[in-house]
This record gives C-alpha cells, sequence and structure tokens, in this order.
C-alpha cells in the first residue's frame, strides 16, 4: 500500500468511494451522488488552492482518499481546515485511513495551517475511533 498525491485519472475512483458513503453512511452530508467529472472539479479546486488531495494504492486501484480544504472564509480562521478521510468498503479496517489522516496533518503542517476540524456525525464509529487512535481532541458540540 502506498499514499501519494491524486492526479485527475483517479477520480473515477474517488467518486466510487464518495457515493458508497453518501448510499450507505452518514458520513457525508449530502444526499446526491456525484459522476467523475464532478469530483475533476472539485480536485482541480481543492489543487488550485494548493490544497492536496491525497489517494491510498494497492496494486494500481485506488483504496481511500483524503483532502482538506477551507473552514470558514473569515480571516481568523485562515489557519484552520476541515478535513475528510474516505476508504473504499472492501479496504475498511486495515489501518488505511490512519495512515491516511496522518500524512495528511503532515500535509496541513506542510502549508501553514496549525487547526484541522472534522464534522463527524455521532453514530459513526469507525470515524470516532480513527481520529481517538491518533489522539486528537474529543468531540465537541457547538452549543448556542
Amino acid at each position: 500500500m502506498s499514499i501519494r498525491f491524486a492526479r485527475k485519472a483517479d477520480c473515477a475512483a474517488i467518486a466510487e468511494i464518495y457515493n458508497h458513503a453518501v448510499l450507505y453512511t452518514a458520513a457525508i452530508w449530502n444526499d446526491q451522488t456525484v459522476d467523475a467529472d464532478n469530483r475533476i472539479a472539485w480536485f482541480e479546486a481543492r489543487t488550485l488552492a494548493g490544497y492536496p488531495v491525497l489517494v491510498s494504492e494497492e496494486n494500481g486501484v485506488v483504496t481511500g482518499y483524503a483532502s482538506f480544504g477551507d473552514w470558514r472564509s473569515f480571516d481568523g480562521f485562515r489557519h484552520t481546515v476541515e478535513h475528510s478521510v474516505y476508504v473504499h468498503p472492501d479496504h475498511q479496517g486495515k489501518g488505511l485511513g490512519r495512515k491516511l489522516l496522518s500524512r495528511l496533518i503532515d500535509e496541513a503542517r506542510d502549508c501553514g495551517k496549525h487547526v484541522m476540524v472534522a464534522g463527524i456525525e455521532s453514530q459513526n464509529q469507525a470515524s470516532l475511533h480513527l481520529h481517538q487512535s491518533l489522539d486528537l481532541s474529543s468531540p465537541r458540540k457547538c452549543r448556542r
């Protein structure tokens, strides 16, 4: 297994992983599936902004992806990003999410980011476990 920067050619596989999360989990707060062209536009927007899109790959097959983007547009949040990590269902439970997120944290530091935010649905035990396994801050609820 290797982790590398994504290429446009990976966007169909990224869309497949994304769509599985849309259809079968509460991990992505979206009801609509996407096609490769949608993910190409997303990929180009991320790379144009100077943000990484990483993929894990095994035997030439994309098994997961990770990226981050701006969290909020206010100047005070310029060092804060929101990250996402998704692993193909056939490759979950093998430590890929941890490896992707660890590398993504390094990339965030290299981009001058100091804070990474994850919006995790409260029943998403896999994501909660992933973040806790890296000793990241406990999830917090935003209250008024």
